[in-house]
């Protein structure tokens, strides 16, 4: 038989984990929701800047 010590160790490690497997659920979302956009709007930020100035460099080329 479970001793009252061994019903609050089981609902303590419940707990626990409750809020660890939140944490972590909750990391992956923000990384997905917040963090992943952000980079890919850098990167297209990147890239279009490249674009434009290998652009304004071609026409440098042609105009001389």
């Amino acid at each position: 038989m479970v001793t009252t010590l061994g019903w609050l160790y089981l609902v303590g490690g419940t707990v626990l984990f409750f809020f660890w497997a939140y944490g972590i659920a909750s990391f992956a979302l923000d990384c997905k929701n917040t963090y992943l956009p952000a980079l890919r709007r850098l990167w297209a930020e990147r890239r279009e800047q490249a674009d434009r100035e290998s652009e304004r460099e071609e026409e440098e080329r042609q105009l001389y």
